[in-house]
């Protein structure tokens, strides 16, 4: 029998010690990733290496990046979180500008907007985020696929809206860059933390701004890597600024990036597509699982399953060995391509014990 790209995977570069269906805190390093972090840590406690990483891996994450969300390199700012990302949004907008988000959303996507203190905040339930933009509504801020339950967002129908008022929109990957097909060209802003689906160490984060939103957008934190000749501006201030949205960049942790240039390798060897089938066909599988046991997960297609009030089970279900989380009341598993339909039944067998 025929061997999938996901299969040849899953045997070469994991092995956890559990029944892992905990993406959607923090994804599984694959094995290529770990060793490249743990050579350089080697490399830095021997002197073996000049300077603490290679700026070659950040430039090819920036670039492995680019390539699955399908934008430009010129598009992509790395940095080290998500909130520090939209802290930049927060930061271009003036006074009095209105900020649309779903209620509950991810507390990084909009601290930054709520806490200056001068923007106008509000909230709507997700499923009516589309219809509540509005004349004067600046910024759409919204997680493609919401944390604490898994929803996806109806993203054609608040791209439309977003347009037809003239409002930009900030879109968080974190929970679906990795398994559901992004095109990042299609917002004004993504931003993606890098260690859950994506499985880059954690300290990875990217930032896609387009051609226009980079000319409003300011320059908080330059270093030397954010000037057109970084090596050429190591003393006093930076003379030019990058012109691409490298010059966004925060100064990055090598360590996180040495991995992640080698998970996001691994991931365009797999195809996000193949990943997408794989993952939301464990999901189906564990929702009708649930069913004769008496529980009703969130409907849809996702591959993040939220069961509301059982969240009090996680406990019982790491005593044996599965992995899950607990968010906001909910059970949540998260499926990626690590995992199989053993995965699913053993889960599914814990909950009905």
């Amino acid at each position: 029998m025929e061997t999938s790209a996901i299969d040849r995977v899953r045997a070469s570069e994991f092995a956890s010690e559990t029944t892992y269906l905990n993406t959607s805190t923090c994804g599984l390093l694959p094995r290529r990733a770990a060793d490249a972090v743990k050579a350089l840590v080697d490399d830095n406690a021997t002197g073996r290496r000049q300077g603490a990483g290679d700026h070659a891996t950040v430039v090819a994450a920036r670039d492995g990046f680019a390539r699955l969300v399908g934008v430009g390199t010129g598009r992509v700012a790395v940095g080290g979180s998500v909130a520090s990302h939209v802290g930049l949004v927060a930061a271009s907008l003036p006074p009095g500008a209105e900020v649309l988000a779903p209620t509950g959303e991810f507390s990084s996507v909009v601290s930054p907007f709520a806490v200056r203190g001068d923007l106008k905040t509000r909230y709507v339930p997700l499923d009516e985020l589309a219809d509540a933009v509005r004349p004067g509504t600046a910024v759409v801020a919204f997680s493609a696929v919401q944390s604490s339950d898994g929803r996806v967002a109806d993203l054609d129908a608040i791209r439309a809206a977003a347009a037809a008022h003239g409002a930009r929109t900030l879109l968080d990957a974190s929970q679906s860059a990795g398994w559901l097909p992004l095109d990042a060209g299609a917002y004004d802003y993504t931003v993606t933390g890098g260690f859950k689906f994506l499985m880059c160490p954690r300290g990875t984060s990217f930032l896609t701004v387009t051609e226009e939103a980079q000319e409003t957008l300011p320059v908080l934190f330059p270093g030397m890597a954010a000037a057109e000749d970084a090596w050429g501006n190591v003393y006093g201030p930076v003379e030019r600024l990058a012109a691409e949205a490298r010059r966004f960049d925060e100064p990055v942790s090598f360590l996180s990036y040495h991995g992640a240039e080698r998970s996001l390798e691994l991931l365009a060897e797999v195809g996000v597509e193949a990943v997408h089938a794989h993952a939301t066909a464990l999901a189906a599988r564990f929702r009708e699982g649930l069913a004769p046991l008496g529980h009703e997960a969130v409907p849809g297609t996702s591959a993040i399953v939220a069961v509301p009030g059982l969240g009090g089970r996680e406990p019982d279900l790491a005593a044996a060995g599965v992995v899950v989380s607990a968010r906001a009341g909910n059970l949540r598993a998260a499926f990626h391509l690590y995992n199989t339909e053993a995965d699913v039944d053993r889960a599914l067998d814990v909950l009905s014990g």
